[in-house]
């Protein structure tokens, strides 16, 4: 088969991964208010101004992370935040910044506190690194009086009843850790933003006798606010049969654009990517796209096995590229009906950290990794250069046979996020994160990567196992295990870190 376009290369000559651009723009909608005391502003003539400088430039770092940033002002004084409150209320926010300017009573904060279903990140970020004693002033000691308070509201906030409020601590400029910080919680707004807004679809059935994928539609809504939406595989067939020769061709040229065929090695139910193969999965390709547009969709959980040598089974058992695809776009697609997953997969995107859908393969106990990866769908901007493109004769475990993708995950950081069920039926974050080290990975049509994880293997997976996960997870790249706990946390859910940050000697 030839390439309609030339594949690009890194500066080492190497073929790049690819780079598939979102179907739609990350949002959030955070707000942000400063506090002090308003017994100050007649006392010290320019605090007040200098107050509103300081929320100001708070107020651009946040905005430069993207996503609707509102400006409250200032609160300094229970009347104010009781008017304060009910402006929050009404801006359906995905997470609130409290600027400590200077010093504040705490009424300025609890009511707040008291009747925000939102979670409130303090901040306190003094514009001096330390005061000038020779110079010091009152004046200068309350332009950086920034966590004085703190104290004083996070104890509130315990009286009120609410987990008391994290801390960003640090100076206002050149703080490299605070900006950090301020960048993780722009991206858990993005996080919270889709999870409580999103429409996942679902069709067909868990593939029988997985009994730790089973779930409740209801309790995913009570838990993370999105809509389970129950759609029908005959919808997509309906799709399916209105695409037109063009439109294969059309999403042929971008299939081989982003895909590598290559030959087969060792696998003997695998062979080069054949034309009918190509053909099919750029059909489905284009079928998935108008099913998900037509149903309003932000994600997909699917399996169904339709009648044996039926076009429904030929459709829904080639969904793999389409669905890698769709991925790597930001929209979580998950095999075997894992709704679960599928929700791991959504908040591992929305960090910006990729997703893709995996469970544990073979150890090698030599080198003292496990191979991590699936059959699809994956994340196809997480591979490590080109994915590959492979027919199967056979997709093992399941019927029908196609084309299937396979990579592995780029080198370096990574985390994992499984959504597990306690025995109480509550939903459970179990996070990992290890090291993806290249190497020689099964040539199968699968992703695999090489997954170190700390102190060794052999602990890490049977402390894995005893936290309870599905046998799914998401994998991502970068470690983020304490931004995905802060997640949890946050949404009222048990959260487990088995493993930090593993490096390979």
């Amino acid at each position: 088969m030839r390439r309609s376009t030339m594949k690009q290369t890194t500066a080492a000559g190497l073929l790049a991964t690819p780079s598939i651009p979102r179907r739609k723009p990350l949002a959030s909608t955070i707000g942000i208010f400063g506090v002090g005391h308003h017994s100050y502003w007649p006392q010290f003539d320019g605090l007040l101004d200098e107050m509103k400088r300081k929320l100001a430039l708070f107020v651009n770092k946040v905005r430069a992370h993207g996503g609707q940033v509102i400006d409250f002002g200032i609160a300094d004084d229970a009347r104010s935040a009781y008017s304060l409150r009910n402006q929050l209320k009404a801006a359906s926010l995905d997470l609130i910044f409290c600027d400590m300017l200077t010093y504040a009573t705490s009424a300025a904060f609890g009511v707040i506190a008291r009747d925000l279903d939102v979670p409130i990140v303090l901040v306190a970020l003094q514009p001096m690194k330390a005061l000038d004693y020779s110079r010091a002033s009152t004046f200068m000691q309350l332009s950086n009086d920034d966590f004085c308070a703190v104290p004083e509201f996070a104890g509130v906030a315990i009286r009120m009843g609410k987990r008391p409020p994290p801390v960003i601590l640090g100076t206002l400029d050149d703080d490299p850790a605070a900006d950090a910080e301020i960048a993780d919680w722009c991206r858990i707004a993005r996080v919270l933003h889709d999870l409580k807004r999103a429409r996942i679809g679902h069709f067909g059935h868990v593939l029988e006798n997985m009994l730790d994928l089973q779930t409740d539609p209801t309790a995913l809504t009570a838990a993370f606010g999105c809509h389970i939406v129950e759609t029908e595989p005959d919808d997509l067939m309906r799709q399916f049969r209105q695409v037109s020769d063009a439109d294969a061709e059309a999403k042929k040229r971008q299939i081989l654009e982003v895909f590598e065929t290559p030959d087969p090695k060792s696998d003997p139910i695998t062979r080069k990517l054949t034309s009918e193969d190509l053909d099919m999965a750029a059909r489905v390709a284009v079928a998935l796209e108008r099913f998900v547009d037509e149903e309003e969709l932000d994600g997909l959980a699917y399996y169904y096995e339709a009648e044996p040598d039926s076009p429904m089974r030929r459709l829904v058992s080639n969904l793999i590229v389409g669905n890698s695809l769709l991925t790597a776009a930001g929209f979580p697609m998950c095999g075997e009906s894992d709704l679960k997953t599928c929700i791991a997969m959504l908040v591992e995107d929305r960090l910006g950290i990729g997703g893709s859908f995996a469970e544990f393969h073979p150890i090698d106990f030599r080198e003292g990794f496990v191979l991590v990866g699936h059959d699809g769908p994956h994340h196809l901007n997480l591979a490590d250069g080109p994915p590959l493109l492979r027919s199967l004769l056979k997709f093992h475990g399941k019927p029908g046979a196609g084309s299937s993708v396979e990579f592995r995950i780029k080198q370096g950081p990574i985390t994992l996020l499984s959504l597990g069920v306690t025995q109480g039926g509550r939903f459970k974050f179990v996070i990992a994160e290890g090291q993806s080290l290249r190497g020689p990975i099964p040539p199968t049509g699968n992703t695999n990567t090489r997954g170190f994880f700390q102190p060794d293997v052999r602990t890490f997976l049977k402390r894995w196992v005893a936290e309870g996960p599905t046998h799914h997870f998401a994998i991502g790249t970068g470690n983020e295990a304490g931004v995905i706990q802060q997640v949890g946390e946050i949404l009222g859910l048990e959260t487990a870190i088995v493993a930090t940050g593993a490096k390979k000697d």
